[in-house]
């Protein structure tokens, strides 16, 4: 299943159509060489599979995954060869994460142990849905519904990461600045789900620590930023860092043993999880 943007994926908006593959890109050259076969323009075959002229240029391009009603629509729109619906099945790539994000998935996937430092939005980890769409569109360009879907299925997906019934069961420290959580992203009803959902994921999951770094903390060691550390099984340590429209992971150990330290200094600078979770409780109490 799919996975999300920023914390690739935290926040919400940039691209978040799949990296090129071999596989998505033989796919697209069948669509457009089927398409073309049928002597239709790619206006023409929009408008027989419902989909829009960019969608179907995407997916002809490699740069998008083609959902079931495309497959079925273009089948019958080509001619009914049972190429499109016999190839769909082997295409691996995942909607909904952006590509810069993809190989910090996979990573994440896997994890032991994950660190979130986060100062720009909730994280995608522990988003509801209501919370994730209103952050989709809350950031130009706003994405079309087709896309939306596939974003917020994606980072829903993600979140089975969380289960205590992994084995073993990864790991979790979050560190929330108030500020994210006192925004009040996507209106009153929403933060108020928001409140809600973190305080059942913290009382739920014991894997799961939470803590809020308060509005007012004159020495910060998070200056420089949002970041995620991960532990693998064989106990390597991987980090990822973001930025606009772009992400990078670092594998350095010189750079994570840097990351690091700020994390362990951000835990000991946020609010206690007991803390964060009264703060919780009263900014719920206050809506």
């Amino acid at each position: 299943m799919a996975y999300e943007n920023t914390d690739g994926g935290a926040a919400g908006a940039g691209s978040c159509e799949p990296g090129v593959s071999d596989s998505l890109r033989t796919f697209g050259a069948v669509v457009q060489a089927l398409r073309e076969h049928a002597g239709l323009s790619r206006e023409e075959f929009a408008e027989l599979v419902r989909f829009s002229k960019h969608t179907v240029a995407s997916v002809e391009q490699g740069r998008r995954m083609p959902d079931r009603d495309f497959v079925e629509r273009a089948e019958v729109a080509t001619g009914g060869t049972g190429a499109l619906r016999a190839a769909a099945p082997h295409l691996t790539r995942q909607a909904g994460l952006a590509s810069w994000f993809r190989e910090w998935a996979r990573r994440e996937a896997t994890a032991i142990s994950l660190y979130t430092y986060e100062c720009r939005v909730v994280p995608g980890l522990l988003q509801p849905e209501a919370y994730a769409r209103a952050v989709s569109l809350a950031v130009p360009p706003l994405p079309d519904p087709e896309e939306m879907e596939q974003r917020i299925a994606a980072r829903l997906a993600r979140q089975a990461l969380l289960a205590v019934t992994r084995k073993p069961p990864t790991a979790f420290s979050f560190i929330v600045e108030q500020a994210v959580l006192e925004r009040g992203t996507g209106g009153e009803e929403v933060t108020r789900e928001l409140f809600d959902h973190l305080l059942g994921l913290v009382e739920r999951n014991w894997n799961v620590e939470l803590q809020v770094m308060p509005l007012r903390q004159p020495v910060h060691a998070g200056m420089d930023g949002s970041m995620q550390l991960a532990e693998t099984p064989d106990n390597r340590w991987f980090a990822y860092s973001e930025g606009q429209q772009n992400g990078r992971l670092i594998s350095s150990p010189k750079e994570i043993s840097l990351l690091q330290q700020r994390y362990a200094k951000l835990r000991s600078q946020a609010m206690t999880p007991e803390d964060s979770v009264g703060l919780l409780k009263r900014l719920r109490g206050a809506l």
